[in-house]
């Protein structure tokens, strides 16, 4: 990810989330699918470390508890992910 710029990062964490997503419905019919299980859990961890790592070099993504903030408080620091200059 280090290699990513903020774009890419960001582009990776949403395919990342929508695969958990779609696995998570699947798991919801197919319960007993150890494959699809070990395969959520596995992209359920990448997902994690990919929003780490953006986190990391750009701040915040979610806010409500869900990321942590430096003092003083972060969410507000960079341009908004609907932003043009997000993507810049």
């Amino acid at each position: 990810m280090a290699s990513m710029n903020r774009a890419e990062q960001i582009r990776k964490i949403q395919e990342l989330c929508f695969a958990c997503v779609d696995l998570n419905l699947y798991l919801d019919n197919h319960p007993e699918d150890k494959n699809a299980v070990c395969l959520y859990n596995s992209l359920g961890e990448q997902f994690e470390q990919a929003v780490k790592a953006y986190e990391k070099r750009y701040g915040p993504l979610m806010n409500f508890g869900h990321s942590r903030s430096d003092c003083p408080f972060q969410w507000i620091d960079n341009p908004w992910p609907w932003q043009r200059e997000f993507y810049e």
